[in-house]
């Protein structure tokens, strides 16, 4: 008995031992952290610069486009790491929406001033001038950009690079692409091209809604093709990504998401942004800007929830889903009141016509409520919004003429297979 009681203990202090010993080796976060990284299956631009010892830079004097996005996948930021790297010089740093550190909110000018932590000149690209003047480029040699995209023409940052890319043409400074992923990846294309005389900071090219590139394939694309403000030319590198493939979502590559704008807090955000950011310009709905879930809700204070979910399942729209939602936004359009509409669930995002989603909702309100169609109401400033984020007033008045998607989608759809294939030899990844 002494010994069967014996062995008991020594096998208890043995399996004590055991625990402790393991819990010792318990890994730091720091561990955490570069075990994370070592784990993600795509490497951003500006490893890949980094792994190469900063060679194309060396000597030269550098200008940085970025924001908190231009990070390195263990969250070190693009500016700490240029302005520390061997050889080279950090003479400038540029600021798109929101600003180099992301400390200006949406909307709100970005002043030019001094960068606290580097001590580096911040010029803005957001205010009264958006492209590089000659004096800003004055010490520059070349101008670097590193700023994770959404993949949607609207979103502001791309018309920043092609600004910046004719700037630097125009005054004699190479150019270059830290690249990342397109968080749609690289195959979603949708959309009609923005229309001759209808160029805007929310449409500056003649591309689709959804153009399928990463920055780096776009900056190319628009080089190439003498996009550029007189058809101009810009001596361009593309620093790739490593990894990437073009069926892969943001999710699937294992990079932390920073948010490039406060409503774009994950990658699934980016998603939702092309499925009801068109219809949000109308201020007749709310789109979860507000709320908790912005881009993701359409919702007022007279819609029935349920019928109008009701209708849009009915739709069998590939790859998508509603459900019926009730909520009250804390600030933006009606703030403070209860408001009832659907939430949308992308499922299966190649499969889903992402752009059209609003379009289907909007035509379903028309008919339940037909008081309160999307386009009577609105101010003539948003309706000339709506025909800058869509980059024509043909898309309005197609779909306005009875709010059908079968009156809009032959335009929409117009231009999407030609410039799928057209880009085709200008993708980096496969």
């Amino acid at each position: 008995m002494t010994g069967i009681l014996s062995g008991l203990l020594l096998a208890i202090v043995a399996g004590c031992t055991s625990g402790a010993s393991e819990s010792a080796q318990v890994p730091s976060a720091e561990e955490k952290t570069s075990a994370a990284v070592e784990a993600a299956a795509v490497r951003p631009g500006i490893e890949t610069l980094r792994d190469d010892g900063f060679e194309q830079l060396k000597g030269k004097r550098v200008g940085l486009i970025t924001n908190p996005t231009g990070v390195d996948n263990s969250l070190r930021s693009t500016i700490d790491i240029l302005n520390e790297a061997p050889d080279v010089q950090l003479t400038a740093l540029f600021a798109p929406e929101h600003g180099v550190r992301g400390d200006y909110v949406a909307g709100a000018s970005v002043a030019n001033e001094v960068d606290a932590k580097t001590g580096v000149k911040v010029y803005s690209l957001h205010g009264k001038t958006k492209k590089p003047t000659a004096d800003m480029l004055r010490n520059v040699d070349v101008l670097v950009y590193d700023i994770q995209d959404i993949g949607c023409r609207s979103y502001t940052f791309i018309s920043t690079m092609g600004k910046a890319m004719e700037a630097a043409a125009e005054n004699g400074k190479e150019f270059m692409v830290l690249d990342r992923p397109n968080p749609l990846g690289g195959n979603k294309v949708e959309g009609s091209l923005v229309e001759k005389g209808m160029e805007s900071f929310v449409g500056q090219y003649p591309i689709p809604y959804l153009y399928g590139l990463t920055p780096g394939e776009l900056a190319i694309y628009l080089n190439e093709e003498g996009l550029l403000g007189g058809g101009q030319k810009v001596k361009l590198t593309v620093i790739p990504l490593q990894g990437w493939k073009r069926n892969m979502d943001f999710a699937q590559t294992g990079m932390p998401w920073v948010l490039p704008s406060p409503h774009i807090p994950s990658s699934e955000t980016a998603i939702l942004y092309p499925a009801t950011g068109i219809m949000g310009e109308l201020d007749y709905v709310s789109i979860g800007v507000g709320y908790t879930l912005p881009f993701k809700l359409a919702g007022a204070p007279w819609i029935d929830a349920q019928k109008l979910a009701d209708r849009l399942t009915s739709l069998e729209i590939p790859g998508v889903m509603f459900r019926p939602i009730h909520y009250k936004p804390f600030y933006a359009l009606f703030k403070g009141e209860n408001l009832h509409g659907v939430e949308v669930y992308v499922t299966d995002m190649e499969a889903a016509p992402l752009s059209l989603i609003q379009f289907y909702i909007m035509q379903e309100l028309a008919a339940m409520y037909p008081n309160h169609k999307g386009f009577a109401n609105a101010t003539q400033a948003r309706l000339n919004m709506f025909d800058k984020v869509t980059g024509s007033p043909k898309v309005r008045q197609l779909f306005g003429k009875a709010y059908k998607v079968d009156d809009l989608k032959p335009f929409w759809d117009k231009d999407a297979k030609a410039f799928a294939e057209k880009t085709k030899k200008y993708q980096l990844y496969e």
